[in-house]
């Protein structure tokens, strides 16, 4: 499903996107579809450019402390102005590697290449979730747990929490679970005594 494309970034793994609303797309996404830890594939027709997660999430309203009416910019022969939506859901996206799509992997860490602004934004499927978190020999990999704790922002350690706990339950080798399940209570551990001091 498609979410919205990107408008600019703020570092080379840090991109914002905006996503879809009404006046640009018949169906737009409901805010289930992008919530916190999602994620996402940067691509379009020509080539896939990035895997990335949602990390943050801001709304945008112009209008917030605007004291009156905004006109619509397009003429109208009738002169009858239309009030334009100029509310964005903006998504704040961290690049965590990309997808290999000749030996049906991912390729985990810091993507080489800028991702061109207005590159569309897709929200992937657990198949191609499970397959970013294999390596060439089928094994699990879970490389980009460094890039997500120094870039996910204020939220990173529960970023990583999130991503642990919903991709667990996707491998089927029990050692490969086993060994996420103890980095998923470390993290929790190490979440529950921060929150005490």
């Amino acid at each position: 499903m498609r979410l919205g494309k990107v408008v600019r970034s703020n570092n080379h793994c840090d991109y914002v996107v905006q996503v879809d609303d009404a006046l640009e797309v018949k169906n737009p996404p409901s805010p289930d579809d992008f919530g916190f830890g999602s994620f996402v594939k940067l691509e379009n027709d020509q080539r896939h450019w990035a895997v990335g997660l949602v990390y943050n999430t801001q709304i945008v309203n112009p209008l917030f402390l605007n004291s009156g009416p905004r006109l619509s910019s397009q003429p109208d022969p009738y002169f009858s102005p239309d009030l334009q939506n100029e509310v964005r859901t903006l998504l704040s996206v961290v690049l965590i590697g990309a997808l290999d799509e000749e030996r049906g992997c991912g390729r985990q860490g810091i993507p080489r290449v800028v991702v061109p602004v207005n590159t569309p934004v897709f929200r992937m499927s657990q198949e191609e979730i499970l397959r970013f978190h294999q390596d060439p020999q089928g094994q699990t990999q879970f490389s980009y747990y460094g890039l997500l704790l120094s870039s996910g922002g204020n939220f990173a350690d529960h970023l990583v929490y999130q991503v642990l706990n919903d991709i667990i339950p996707m491998f089927s080798d029990p050692a490969q679970r086993r060994a996420l399940q103890i980095l998923s209570k470390e993290l929790a551990w190490k979440m529950t005594v921060g929150a005490m001091r």
